[in-house]
Formats: structure tokens, sequence, C-alpha cells
């Protein structure tokens, strides 16, 4: 672990070609922050490629603008996290936490597919690292693919053996119980043992003059001072201020502190539901946000969640964030003592237990479910996975749009059910919540099922599930009031929660009648419509009299209907 730690860390700062040590004095500060405030035990904070090449485009490759830019993100996402809007974070849905696991461990693992086979001068880009990887598979390393081969057969043997330990009996012999026991250690620090192996490997080759393996090489060495990031810089005999600075970080201000947030939740995400736990976003973003704000003290660009590093976390079997400060002080202790020894480490070590630690979370099987389960859940997670494989980025914010363009239509477009009683009397019963953006749509069904028809019918609407309404939903049942009265029926509501109806009583809508339950409203309604229809009688009754006043009879006749009608 401690090993991928310091070697990502200068990779990473190699792609933004800045000094190794920019790189490593980002992996420290996050590991004793987040053993603090961090909610999920795997998660390891650090720097990642996907916020590597994020500074690239926003800080110019300058450091005086990454560090900086490293002390303005913690700053927006203390205050982020200190307002309490990691409720943002909930939009993230499932199918879209699942396909940027599975892309990030396809990317993440084929990127080391270089370090296998000890090929150089591949891009980042995944297509492209695809496309030259078989373009110069030619020159592959024989001594890299062989040492990388077998630590891949090796950890998948460590793993098998720590996923069937041997079953306990009461009497052992103490040397099989001895024996148990190394197996059980081995298997549990595989990645350091296959890691360690491997340097003892190249440095007997090194010894001998020969060296087939590609090395790690020089890291940075010594510990980094404790200064306030500096907020202007001189360039050619010009003073850049803080707001230039500012002004040319543009829209990185909010980029790179949302792109940090949601990736890192995304991953602590996609573990908890792996390991059975809950996060807190709210509290994951103050431990960023402050990770953040220190580590630019120290020279670090920004930092998220790691996921090839909470990968390997992960797979050690770590029980609890302090697992960070025991990494942290052993991190700070190979800055100041070890990096030397870092230099004989092979690649192919690194990208083999890097491989093994990503391969679990590429879990395509998903796709088989959402296709049983909801066939619409496959737009937001394939649009994820695909967009994910060109930038990480893109693909999340895509994912995450898609999921709110169907949930946007679920709430405009709810569910309801319409059915008749007696004397024609309808009730539509609102499935889900009445929102302003559904109100068009329900004024819409109830008008063409009770004013567009020939014969105009009274309606009541079941406000069981309506828990929320707002000045547009009002203004809308307003106007369908008002066409009811026109019509000659009427539009009562039923089952009203307290709340809604003191919104409603307020609004002083005309017309507006309330009843407890439906029942109650029908037979009101129904025994409204009885009278009417006796009235209509009557009425029918008085003008027949009336025509024939003269006819001998209909006095009689008269009497015996009005009579009927006053029964």
């Amino acid at each position: 672990m401690l090993s991928i730690w310091m070697v990502q860390g200068s990779r990473v700062s190699i792609v933004l070609k800045e000094h190794l040590w920019y790189g490593l004095y980002s992996s420290f500060m996050g590991c004793f922050v987040y053993c603090l405030l961090g909610t999920s035990k795997d998660v390891t904070l650090g720097p990642t490629a996907i916020m590597s090449l994020l500074v690239y485009y926003y800080a110019f490759q300058d450091p005086v603008y990454a560090v900086l830019l490293t002390f303005l993100s913690g700053c927006i996402q203390l205050a982020m996290g200190i307002l309490q809007l990691g409720f943002l974070v909930d939009f993230i849905s499932y199918p879209v936490i699942k396909g940027f696991t599975s892309a990030a461990a396809l990317t993440i693992g084929f990127g080391q597919v270089k370090n296998i086979l000890g090929l150089h001068g591949i891009p980042q880009e995944f297509f492209q690292q695809i496309y030259y990887t078989f373009k110069y598979i030619s020159e592959t390393s024989v001594g890299d693919v062989t040492l990388g081969l077998v630590c891949i057969l090796l950890l998948l043997l460590l793993s098998m053996m720590k996923k069937h330990p041997p079953k306990s009996q009461q009497e052992v012999p103490l040397f099989i119980r001895l024996c148990n026991t190394v197996v059980a250690f081995s298997a549990t620090a595989r990645n350091a043992l296959i890691v360690v192996s491997a340097g003892l490997v190249a440095y007997s080759f090194e010894m001998t003059g020969f060296q087939p393996f590609d090395l790690t090489g020089r890291t940075a060495e010594g510990l980094p001072s404790f200064q306030l990031p500096k907020f202007s810089e001189i360039v050619s005999n010009t003073t850049v201020t803080f707001s230039d600075i500012v002004a040319e970080i543009g829209p990185g201000l909010a980029v790179i502190p949302l792109m940090g947030l949601l990736e890192s939740i995304a991953i602590a995400k996609a573990f908890g539901s792996k390991n059975d736990y809950r996060i807190d976003p709210n509290q994951e973003l103050l431990a960023i946000g402050l990770t953040n704000f220190l580590g630019s003290f120290v020279s670090s660009y920004p930092v998220t969640g790691s996921f090839g590093r909470t990968a390997v976390n992960s797979q050690t079997g770590v029980c609890t964030p302090a697992g960070g400060l025991v990494t942290g002080i052993i991190v700070l202790l190979s800055l100041a003592f070890l990096t030397p020894l870092f230099f004989y480490i092979p690649k192919a070590a690194l990208a083999a237990v890097i491989i093994c630690a990503v391969a679990p979370m590429f879990d395509l099987k998903i796709a088989l479910t959402l296709w049983k389960v909801k066939k619409v859940d496959l737009l937001p997670f394939f649009a994820t996975f695909f967009l994910c494989l060109w930038e990480i980025q893109y693909g999340i914010l895509v994912g995450i749009g898609v999921s709110g363009i169907i949930l946007l239509y679920n709430v405009a477009r709810p569910k309801a059910k319409v059915s008749v009683f007696e004397h024609g009397t309808l009730v539509v019963h609102l499935q889900s919540g009445l929102n302003f953006p559904a109100v068009e749509h329900v004024s819409h069904l109830i008008y063409e099922n009770a004013l567009g028809v020939s014969s105009p019918r009274n309606v009541v609407l079941d406000c069981t599930h309506v828990c929320y309404i707002d000045y547009t939903v009002l203004n809308g049942l307003r106007d369908l009031l008002f066409k009811f009265h026109r019509k000659g029926v009427s539009l009562v509501f039923s089952n009203v929660q307290r709340e809604i109806l003191k919104v409603l009583l307020t609004a002083q809508l005309d017309e507006f009648q309330y009843w407890d339950n439906v029942d109650e409203a029908v037979l009101n309604l129904a025994g409204r419509t009885c009278i009417e229809e006796m009235d209509g009688a009557l009425k029918t009754a008085c003008t027949m009299n009336d025509q024939n006043a003269d006819t001998p009879g209909t006095a009689n006749t008269h009497l015996l209907i009005s009579e009927h009608g006053i029964k």
C-alpha cells in the first residue's frame, strides 16, 4: 500500500510535468485528516490521475497556481460541508455508481498493462492506450511480463487462500497452527509481500549488473516545509496578483471542488455498498475540504478519493478509517528516510497489485439485473460507463444528468388512476405527489375525462399522496375549478393533509370544497346530482302542466308528480 502511495504520487506529478515531490507531498495529509473526519473505512485521499489532469488544465503547469487552487478548493468544499450541501450527492443513483466503478476499474486496470509489458510512451487516454499498446506490443519486455504474470498468479493464489481458510480444529499440533497463522498473515499482507519480494529480486539483479525490469526510479527525498501558499508570483519581472490568478483559473474553482467531491463520494458509495456500511456526505465534504486546505500548506495539489488505492485498502481488510493514521505515519517516515529504497521496486509488480485490486470492481452483471428489474435504468448506467472510458468527469456528470431527467419525468408525469362511481362521478387517485411540473399534466387528464366529454361529470380528487404544493399548483387548481364551475359541475378534494389544507384555504380558491375521504365526497356529489335531477324533472312537469292547463285530468297528474318530487 505504501509503495503504491509513493509511486503513484510521483507518476501523477510527471503527468503534471511538475517536480516529483509535489505528488508525494499530496499523499500524506489526507491520511491524517480522513482518519478523524472520514466515514468510510476504505476510502483513501490522495493524488489521482483524473484530478491531476484537471489541475494540469486549470493550473497551466505552474506549481504556484496548483497549490493556490488546492487552498481555494479546500475553502469551497469546507463551506459546502458547513452549509450541509452534501445532499447534492444523493442525486448520484446506483446505476451511475456502478457504471463509474466498472469503467474506472477497466481504465485503471488496462492503464497498468503497459507496465506489465514494460512499454514506454503510451498515452494516458484510454482509447489511445488500447491503440498504442497493441501497436508497440512487439517491444514487450520479457522480464517485465514474466514478473508481472508471476505476481498476478501469486496474488490470486493468496487471495483464494484468504477466502478459503483451513477449518479450525480443537486438537491441532503447534506446527500446523503456526503454519496456518503464517499463511493467513501472508494472504492478508499479500500486496506488501509481493512488492517487497519483487524489490528484493530487482535489487539482486542490480547487484549483478543486469536489470531485466523497468524500475520505479528516483523519488522525492525529505519532508515538505509547512508554510502558507503563495498568493502571487513574479513572472518575467511582472507580478501576477491573486485576482489575476483567480481570473485565469476561472471555471476551475467550480469544476475541481465538485469533481473532487463527486469522485470521492462515488468511490465511498461503491465500497460502502460492497462492504455494507453507509457514509455521511456532509462529513465527507468536511474531510476532503480540510485535507485540501491543510494540504496547501505543504505544497500539495488538490486531492480526492483514489479508486485504485481504495481498492487495495479494502482488499487488505482494513476495518476503520484509523488505518490511514498508520499509513500517514509510514509515508512521512518513508519521505524522511526510505525513499531511496523505492528506486528498486519494479513497475510490473505494482501494476499487478493494482490490477488485482480493481478487477473485482468491474461488474457488468448489473446490466442484466437492470434489464430484468427496470430497463430505463440502463440509460444512466451505459451513459456513465461509456463516457467514463473517455473522460471520467464527463461520464459522472452525464450519468447524473440522465438520472435527473428520468427523475423529473416521473415527477412531471405522475401516475393517476381514474375510477367511475355512481351517477358518473369520477374519482382521480394521484399515485404520487403533485408538484408544479405535473400540474399541467394532471389538469389535462382531469379536463379530458370530465369536461371534454359530451356530458360533463363531477370529479373527486384524492390527495392522499400530495405532501407538497406550491403557487404554480394553486394557480392550476384555481383555473380548473373555474372551468368546472362554468360547466355546471363540481371538482372536490378528499384526503387532504392538514398542511396542504391550510395552504389551500389560505389561497381562498373559489368553489373550493373538501371532504375527509373519498366515500363522503362521492355520496355528497351523488346526493346533489339526485336533487338536481329531481329539480329538473319537476321543472319539466311544471312546464307540461302550463302547456296543458285546459286539458282535463292534467291537474291530478301535476299533483302526483309534484308529490313524487317533494318526497
